[in-house]
């Protein structure tokens, strides 16, 4: 019965990360979102300790997909060249 728990945490998860962009929350927000369909679906009859584990492990797995996909350009700024009503 705690897979909703998982599943509403990942929701607030990604709104946090619509709010503060940056792919920080959305590697956590997938990670609680996986978990939360694990149990759902029966995947994963895990304990606590161990759900957290599994949060942990995807959390970070997806953290790094998204840093390959996203990289983040350090002290770089966005600079426009042109005007875009030309």
């Amino acid at each position: 019965m705690a897979w909703w728990l998982w599943v509403a945490g990942g929701f607030v998860l990604g709104i946090v990360e619509v709010l503060a962009p940056g792919y920080v929350f959305l590697g956590f927000a997938l990670g609680a979102l996986a978990v939360g369909l694990g149990l759902w679906t029966g995947l994963l009859t895990l304990a606590l300790p161990a759900q957290i584990a599994v949060f942990a492990l995807v959390s970070v797995a997806a953290w790094a997909v998204l840093r390959r996909i996203f990289p983040h350009q350090r002290g770089e700024v966005k600079r426009w060249t042109r005007d875009i009503n030309d």
